[in-house]
């Protein structure tokens, strides 16, 4: 077996801390979860979890980073109903990330970083939702970056919301609000002209 380079090392090792991390997270809460915890379940020190993100606050953005990136490829299930009701995992994130932002709400250098990824991550998903818009010829009925918004917020309310009341109707929400913001009837005349 070939050995490693010390780059792939650190990205084995990075990429290690984020999965242990995010089921830390998941698991135990943001507030309960330690650096320790994380690191052993990684199988390091917890001066690989400082090194690699400076503390719990920075690997949390690095898991929403990679979230991001994942929520840019599965952007279809995003606006499908039941993607909210089939993922127990992302009703225990929401809760997680209500954890975090509570946690870190006094610290305004933290919350900077965390408008900025959450801006870029926005600004991501929206070029992705316009290609599809162009293509599909749709409209919506809001500028792209408030129908982000929106949806990037009532995802998380109602995963947190289907982990306190399974009896939600998530999916009559999401088809309804969806249904509002990308019209039928109202196709989008500029679209494939360009």
């Amino acid at each position: 077996m070939a050995r490693l380079t010390r780059v792939e090392q650190q990205r084995q090792t990075h990429e290690r801390l984020l999965e242990a991390g995010r089921s830390v997270l998941v698991r135990r809460g943001f507030l309960a979860a330690t650096v320790e915890e994380i690191a052993a379940e990684a199988g390091y020190t917890r001066g690989a979890v400082y090194k690699h993100f400076g503390g719990k606050e920075g690997l949390w953005l690095a898991i929403m980073d990679a979230l991001a990136e994942a929520d840019q490829r599965d952007l279809v299930r995003a606006l499908t109903p039941n993607a909210f009701t089939d993922d127990d995992e992302a009703a225990r994130w929401s809760v997680t990330t209500a954890e975090f932002l509570a946690a870190v709400a006094g610290q305004p250098e933290i919350a900077v970083a965390v408008v900025a990824a959450q801006r870029r991550h926005e600004e991501e998903i929206a070029v992705v939702l316009e290609r599809h818009c162009r293509r599909l010829r749709i409209r919506p009925a809001l500028p792209l970056s408030q129908v982000v918004v929106v949806l990037g917020a009532m995802g998380g309310t109602l995963a947190l919301r289907r982990g306190m009341d399974p009896e939600v109707d998530v999916p009559a929400i999401v088809a309804g609000v969806v249904a509002v913001m990308f019209p039928a009837g109202a196709p989008d005349e500029t679209a494939g002209k360009a």
